[in-house]
């Protein structure tokens, strides 16, 4: 496992996070308790030292899920990470007591990294109407939060008006070789980092899309590759080749990929990229870009939808339309598998998905487009 010192801690921190967004589940779509404690509890054995979590993340059960797994000794061996999702907060009040429901959740007395959950201009707004950054001094005074810091989906403009609003101490930005230029980007990296912030990473594998239903041209740059890696590993390696990066999240979901990635950044070679491997990774990043039209990372912020429409599913089945050379065969599986109701022909452009979605997706314009490609 390799580490990097997390600025203004002064402390060594897995170059490797483990994220709890997207923990293994049940076929009823509950937590499977007993798999993903193992999971957690395995990284943690391996030297993952950095656990993030989030009110919302599984439907509210994923907080009370890593307290269970941070017992028996584990919760003293990592940073603990949650989210203050502000959009949720009816008022002051509810906002103070929505903290105190993450410790007890947590079955916890402090948060060591506590974070303002996905800045973007609307929330940004209601930060400072609930006075959530004061609230979270008095935390930090009280020693229920150790630590600062936010997370972010907006542009880069916006982010650096966030970075010299407040002494922050860390931030968390999306990242990966695709969305290089979007939202803060490598250049928001860079700045925050200039700033002497630490920078954590997520969506480093853009929610396992770069490594899943490989498009066959992307595939063939990779095979043609003089040296001979898998998807995540080169994901990884464009990461930690740049060291303003402080710690790469990943939500992992069973035992393989957490061993998969525990020894991709524990390679030596991890953190060399030569030129000819970034214009490798410039290519496939081009070609992936020209091929999806609809840049989902499948986080399901836009769920519940009223009409119950699955919109990341349908928003895959529109970019999978795309990348394979329209296939009558996604014609077939988008009419046959989507339960009836559940179409994209379903939606009542209310638009409650769109403020929720951190890539800005116009989601009511391309459920208009999904049902028009496939006639339902």
């Amino acid at each position: 496992m390799q580490y990097r010192t997390f600025k203004k801690l002064d402390r060594e921190v897995s170059l490797l996070g483990m994220g709890t967004m997207r923990l293994p589940e049940t076929e009823d779509g509950q937590i499977n308790e007993p798999e993903a404690i193992d999971i957690i509890r395995s990284a943690i054995d391996a030297g993952i030292n950095y656990i993030d979590t989030a009110f919302g993340y599984h439907n509210g059960k994923s907080e009370g899920l890593v307290g269970k797994a941070l017992k028996d000794g584990y919760r003293e061996k990592v940073l603990l990470a949650d989210k203050m999702p502000i959009w949720l907060a009816k008022d002051e009040e509810h906002m103070k007591e929505m903290f105190q429901t993450q410790l007890e959740r947590l079955d916890t007395d402090y948060i060591d990294m506590y974070l303002v959950h996905s800045v973007n201009k609307p929330n940004w707004k209601r930060i400072k109407k609930l006075n959530l950054m004061p609230f979270l001094e008095e935390m930090k005074s009280a020693g229920k939060i150790k630590h600062i810091g936010f997370s972010f989906h907006d542009s880069y403009e916006f982010f650096e008006e966030v970075l010299d609003s407040y002494p922050w101490e860390f931030c968390q930005i999306q990242l990966n070789y695709m969305d290089k230029d979007i939202q803060a980007g490598v250049k928001g990296l860079k700045l925050a980092a200039e700033k002497g912030l630490s920078v954590i990473i997520m969506e480093p594998l853009k929610g396992g899309k770069l490594t899943t239903g490989i498009p066959p041209t992307v595939q063939e740059l990779w095979d043609n590759a003089p040296v001979k890696r898998t998807p995540a590993e080169w994901g990884f390696k464009w990461l930690a080749s740049m060291p303003e990066v402080t710690l790469i999240l990943s939500g992992m979901s069973s035992r393989e990929q957490l061993q998969q990635n525990i020894a991709t950044v524990s390679a030596a070679d991890l953190n060399v990229l030569s030129d000819e491997e970034r214009e490798l990774i410039d290519k496939v990043s081009d070609e992936y870009n020209r091929l999806i039209k609809y840049s989902c990372t499948g986080c399901e912020y836009c769920l519940p939808c009223p009409q119950k429409l699955k919109i990341p599913d349908l928003i895959d089945t529109l970019n999978e339309w795309n990348i394979y050379g329209q296939n009558p065969a996604t014609k077939m599986e988008y009419v046959e598998w989507i339960p009836k109701g559940r179409h994209a022909s379903d939606c009542i452009s209310c638009k409650a998905c769109e403020k929720k979605c951190p890539q800005g997706l116009p989601i009511a314009q391309i459920m208009k487009d999904t049902a028009e490609i496939f006639g339902v």
